[in-house]
């Protein structure tokens, strides 16, 4: 790739991440091919490689810099420079749908993950609800308190009991624009009917202790990712119950500024997590400039123009360090998706 078109946003090719769970049909109005299946995940400007229990491509989960062929891992290596300027691209964006409820699940901090996994990055994520189904479902914290063994025990129940490790958790039903925060240790499920840009950070670690997906079976090693059983429950944070865990999820978004046509709102901040920040401009015929690099941008809805290319809902970008500063324009709403404080 010629350093010149570092000085542009990089679009991608579609990047679907095989699943366990069916969905996608609710990318409708924002992404092609939507419909459920095996395929309910697009990984936006992704340098990191799934993990899945079977791969249908050369780097499952890496994004493919349109027109180029070159794997984002790549010219990030190649062209640190011009891509990062010294500074971090550590998150991991998504577009997210799912049919069913996916497995129970936690992820661990990054003490945990240094320790097991030998990476430096948990996965502390959040999501933005961007549309959901009838009777749309997502579940946060315990519903009573419960300790390690008796989860233990509800997993080994789940093999007959499909839905017991539902019955554990507290229920909330989602509406667009809704923002939550999913800290590491947080027991936490999407439920059926849920469409979410996610932001996280990037690793795919996800400790799952259940027997079933939809009619899917987990095994031991999908389940624990490696890690013995009783290792992997350590993960939970035992105390996150009820409305303690649902208020530390929901987020309220905050107006930083609006003015000539912009409002900007801070849907994350670094207040909330050091891991990364997301926020919300909603340009009514108007323009902005590109505030900080790496960054990635979601077209939430709307179009416009971003370096003289047209954009439109569904689309989204990388802006590497050299095209800080690159305007953006029109009549729509986008997120801003950044690394972790630096």
């Amino acid at each position: 790739m010629e350093k010149d078109r570092l000085k542009s946003p990089l679009f991608f090719d579609p990047n679907r991440v095989y699943r366990v769970y069916l969905g996608g049909k609710g990318f409708s109005g924002f992404l092609p091919n939507a419909e459920d299946g095996i395929f309910p995940e697009e990984w936006v400007a992704s340098k990191v490689k799934a993990i899945n229990p079977v791969y249908f491509g050369k780097r499952d989960g890496v994004s493919v810099v349109k027109d180029s062929g070159e794997f984002l891992d790549d010219l990030l290596s190649e062209y640190p420079d011009q891509m990062l300027g010294g500074r971090k691209y550590d998150c991991l964006v998504k577009f997210l749908d799912s049919a069913i409820r996916l497995p129970v699940q936690v992820h661990p901090t990054r003490e945990f993950s240094k320790k097991h996994f030998n990476s430096e990055y948990g996965k502390t994520e959040a999501w933005l609800v961007i549309a959901t189904r009838p009777d749309a479902k997502l579940y946060f914290g315990f519903n009573k308190q419960i300790t390690k063994q008796e989860l233990s025990d509800l997993e080994d129940r789940s093999e007959t009991e499909k839905d017991v490790m539902q019955s554990i958790l507290c229920e909330v039903s989602p509406k667009v624009g809704d923002v939550y925060l999913i800290t590491a240790g947080l027991i936490h499920a999407i439920g059926q009917g849920c469409t979410v840009i996610e932001i996280q950070e990037p690793t795919d670690f996800t400790i799952q202790p259940e027997r079933w997906c939809g009619d899917y079976h987990i095994s031991e090693n999908e389940e624990y990712i490696g890690l013995d059983k009783s290792t992997a429950l350590d993960c939970f944070d035992y105390s996150l119950i009820g409305e303690k865990a649902l208020s530390q999820a929901k987020k309220t978004p905050k107006t930083i500024y609006e003015k000539d046509g912009v409002k900007k709102e801070s849907l994350i901040s670094y207040q909330d997590t050091p891991c990364f920040a997301l926020n919300r401009y909603t340009l009514k015929n108007a323009s902005v400039s590109v505030p900080y690099a790496p960054s990635v941008w979601i077209v939430v809805d709307g179009k416009g123009k971003v370096d003289g290319k047209d954009i439109q809902k569904g689309d989204y970008f990388f802006v590497p360090y050299a095209a800080e500063g690159v305007e953006i324009s029109g009549d729509a709403i986008l997120v801003e998706c950044l690394p972790s404080l630096q």
